[in-house]
């Protein structure tokens, strides 16, 4: 089966849209059908509903996205590490939630693709979910997240904390701050427990967003409050774009590194987990 059957069927279970699918495919309308067909026939399944304003997966198709999933990850993998191969050159896939990007991950991948050099990178922002299927598939040699990911398999280590400080547009209090378009920013799962119980009398938040970035820009845009790392808040705390919030205590939040037990790049991750500890103190 061409895995570009797969892709098909993963664009269009994500835009619910043959005509879409087809757009961003680059290929025909009829193409995708065609593709579409192919697929359903070699499982004897029907994959998708097709009502006159609307597509909707089958219980078939819904079970068919992971397996889609990891066919078009793992073949995509092994193009790019053969044709690493003949540049004798290796590779590291590393991956974190799109908040850690934001908060840690972007300085540390400057450093430490300076320092390894012969490695080619591939970074990337996957939700937590997908960060622990990776690893278990062998499609991601390492992940950074709010949490440790926690499977037999697996090795999670703490690498830091990252310090988030309530800020806000407005010299204000933490109650005015909370209640004048604050936004949350999901920090993960602790902070998310920690945040009710610290703040259990505030009203509804703004907004939610699960990135730091794009409460910075709202907020600097709009007005307003947040929850930010030190990494991104700084700047404008210097030029009082920005103001830190009278009152609000800071929050530590640890960062954890996770890979395979039986990892083949055990020496190459342990020597990024020692630069990603060193860049960040």
């Amino acid at each position: 089966m061409d895995v570009k059957v797969f892709k098909t069927f993963l664009e269009v279970a994500k835009t619910r849209h043959f005509g879409r699918a087809a757009e961003n495919l680059y290929i025909t309308q009829a193409a995708v059908s065609a593709r579409i067909k192919q697929l359903e026939s070699f499982f004897d399944q029907v994959l998708f509903i097709r009502d006159r304003n609307s597509i909707k997966l089958t219980t078939s198709g819904e079970r068919l996205i992971a397996y889609a999933e990891v066919m078009v990850t793992t073949l995509a993998q092994a193009k790019n590490e053969l044709s690493l191969a003949d540049n004798r050159s290796l590779q590291l896939t590393m991956a974190g939630t799109p908040n850690i990007w934001d908060a840690y991950l972007q300085e540390c991948l400057i450093e430490v693709t300076e320092v390894f050099s012969g490695y080619a990178f591939q970074a990337e922002a996957l939700s937590r979910e997908q960060l622990n299927r990776q690893l278990l598939e062998r499609t991601l040699d390492m992940a950074f997240a709010f949490e440790p990911l926690k499977c037999d398999e697996l090795v999670s280590q703490k690498v830091t904390d990252i310090k988030l400080e309530l800020v806000s547009t407005s010299q204000c209090s933490v109650d005015e701050a909370l209640s004048q378009r604050y936004i949350y920013v999901d920090w993960g799962t602790r902070f998310s427990s920690e945040h009710a119980e610290r703040h259990s009398q505030m009203p509804a938040p703004y907004l939610r967003t699960s990135t730091g970035r794009i409460a910075l820009e709202f907020i600097l845009q709009k007005g307003g409050a947040a929850y930010l790392p030190t990494s991104i808040s700084a700047p404008y705390l210097q030029d009082n774009r920005l103001n830190l919030v009278r009152g609000a205590e800071p929050w530590d939040r640890p960062v954890y590194l996770s890979y395979r037990r039986d990892t083949l790049q055990l020496d190459a991750i342990e020597k990024i987990e020692r630069l990603v500890k060193k860049s960040i103190n």
